[in-house]
């Protein structure tokens, strides 16, 4: 059986005034009528062979998980609570150890909670394609397939062939130049790194074992000491608090021997910027995405959103509008990656 482990721990800053720590990008409906947190439960529920999902995010979002999850009529299997977040590696190693609390040892499939994918067959037939990898004892990454030369995606390089679309993981590269990003491209092996995993729960528990025992006895302490409720587990914050901050790329799958790359060709999007919103968005004849009471003369090419407020604009191009009743954003949209700089920069203020 495969059980699906959804974590929900960000905050989206770079999509700042809409996104901020009390309602996270995962929660808001961005891109139609259901969160994306809403869209990743339903690629992974009525599917055979799955059990109701694991979620794990911030104590301080647990009534938005909850009720977000009733809209849906979906159960978990259970929602544990991060009383502080410590990066993705702590927060796979609670969930391991919950998947194994009963005895069993499920097939884990690890899921971004703020991540959009069109093609829900084509996820579904690379996770068949990547079970039976994991059933072996191999750590599975799903590598995304480029078709632009990114430079906000880390990348995986990809390896021997041991099958139609699986592969030996060679490396795990940072964030490249537009250089780089470009001979990336055109190598052919190489994939944008989705934070999409696969792998059986004690598998990766002797890797974290082997590879971060720290973090696996701060953590295997963590759990010990928690407290179930009939609606959350809650981990105890002064033990986890002690927990090293990593994630699971650097803890295990840089270092471990057994990694594979499965490619996907899912149009994926990690959401993770204005410009993102931009160009997934619907434009009218002016190459525009309006979204609420907007009025518009003479713009192009600019994505305008209005969560109360009249937004007007003039003669300008190119440009993301924001307007929220805390904040108004103005961006380039060659800029937007920027956000979430200036948001600490206002913080600080």
């Amino acid at each position: 059986m495969i059980l699906p482990v959804i974590l929900s721990g960000g905050f989206g800053t770079r999509l700042w005034p809409l996104s901020h720590k009390d309602r996270p990008k995962q929660f808001l409906r961005l891109l139609g009528k259901h969160s994306l947190f809403q869209d990743t439960v339903a690629r992974i529920t009525k599917i055979p062979d799955f059990l109701s999902p694991l979620l794990i995010c911030n104590e301080d979002h647990r009534f938005l998980i909850a009720k977000q999850l009733q809209e849906m009529d979906v159960v978990s299997s259970a929602i544990i609570l991060e009383p502080v977040g410590k990066n993705t590696a702590p927060a796979i190693t609670i969930a391991s150890l919950q998947a194994m609390a009963n005895g069993e040892d499920p097939i884990l499939l690890v899921l971004p909670s703020d991540h959009l994918i069109i093609d829900k067959s084509a996820f579904l037939t690379a996770v068949k394609k990547a079970t039976k990898y994991a059933e072996a004892g191999k750590l599975i990454t799903f590598g995304i397939v480029p078709h632009s030369p990114e430079i906000g995606y880390g990348y995986i390089q990809a390896g021997k062939q041991l099958e139609e679309s699986v592969q030996e993981v060679d490396n795990f590269v940072e964030k490249p130049d537009l250089e780089k990003a470009k001979k990336y491209l055109k190598a052919g092996n190489y994939y944008w790194n989705g934070g999409i995993f696969m792998f059986r729960a004690s598998k990766f528990l002797q890797e974290m074992d082997k590879h971060a025992p720290d973090i696996l006895e701060v953590c295997r302490k963590t759990f010990k000491m928690r407290v179930t409720t009939p609606d959350f587990i809650r981990l105890d914050e002064g033990t986890f608090a002690g927990c090293r901050s990593d994630s699971i790329d650097y803890a295990v799958m840089e270092k471990t021997d057994d990694a594979v790359v499965v490619p996907m060709d899912v149009g994926w999007s990690d959401v993770g910027s204005w410009m993102a919103l931009f160009e997934l968005g619907a434009k009218n004849d002016c190459g525009n995405v309006e979204i609420g009471k907007v009025i518009t003369d003479e713009v192009k090419n600019s994505y305008l959103r209005s969560e109360g407020r009249t937004l007007a604009a003039i003669g300008v191009r190119d440009l993301i509008i924001v307007e929220t009743k805390d904040a108004v954003l103005v961006v380039h949209k060659d800029q937007t990656q920027k956000v979430k700089s200036l948001l600490e920069k206002i913080e600080n203020k």
